[in-house]
């Protein structure tokens, strides 16, 4: 895919690591996917940008900054209006974590959780416009939020971020709620109620392209990370769900494309 244009309004536009060791992470994710990083805003310490073939596809910064542990990947969506998004937020039932701060001039970053109790960060993008690549071998391919309050929670997305949702499934084994963008899909959202899974707190996940997932998953482990959940073929692609040396669960997509 080409480098990306403007991610729509209420859709995933930055992903980032919160890690406790940012110089092994650095060099894990380099090593894994061919990544460079380089030093984020000079007035926000210990933040990288990564980017592939010049263009930016996800940020890491020492989770101290924000008191949060265990180290974690987190998705942000876009808002043009954080203060608002803000105020529905909380009308809707959900909560602000870290209320809206500006970043020097690139933008400003809030953190909320949702109906069903996730964690998802917000940005108003000004210098910084989020994802350079998306949905390739290298950059973030998909994004999903697993939650046990599955109505309410699609209730919520559409209220506070405006998603236009398209059913995927509404079988009772596995019921999936897409957002969409005309004829484009943005990111899902799945009713984990049934699904068994050693992280049961509800919570959003990125997918990364990669040409070879079963690869991909063996070099995750060279560099000192974990398998999780072995490959697997899927209607969606070879998916598999891995660990990086501090902890952090990041899932793997191949396209059957």
């Amino acid at each position: 895919m080409p480098k990306r244009g403007e991610s729509p309004v209420g859709a995933p536009i930055w992903v980032d690591l919160f890690t406790s060791d940012i110089g092994r992470a650095r060099g894990f994710y380099e090593g894994l996917f061919g990544w460079t990083a380089r030093e984020g805003p000079p007035d926000y310490e210990t933040y990288l940008n990564f980017s592939k073939d010049g263009a930016l596809v996800a940020g890491c910064t020492s989770f101290p900054r924000f008191a949060r542990t265990p180290d974690m990947w987190n998705v942000y969506l876009r808002t043009e209006a954080i203060e608002a998004t803000m105020d529905v937020t909380a009308a809707q039932g959900g909560g602000v974590l870290l209320a809206p701060v500006a970043i020097g001039d690139i933008g400003t970053m809030a953190f909320v959780t949702d109906v069903g109790g996730a964690l998802v960060g917000v940005w108003e993008p000004t210098g910084h416009r989020g994802f350079g690549r998306v949905a390739e071998p290298g950059a973030a391919a998909w994004f999903e939020l697993r939650t046990r309050d599955y109505d309410a929670t699609v209730e919520f997305y559409r209220c506070v971020f405006g998603w236009e949702t398209q059913v995927v499934t509404d079988t009772s084994a596995y019921p999936y709620t897409m957002l969409v963008h005309g004829d484009e899909g943005l990111a899902g959202i799945v009713d984990a109620s049934a699904i068994p899974d050693s992280r049961d707190a509800a919570h959003w996940s990125v997918y990364f392209g990669t040409a070879d997932t079963d690869a991909t998953l063996a070099r995750t482990v060279e560099l000192g990370g974990r398998v999780v959940t072995p490959a697997e073929d899927t209607p969606y692609g070879r998916l598999a769900l891995a660990a990086d040396p501090m902890g952090a669960f990041f899932q793997l997509m191949q396209s059957h494309v």
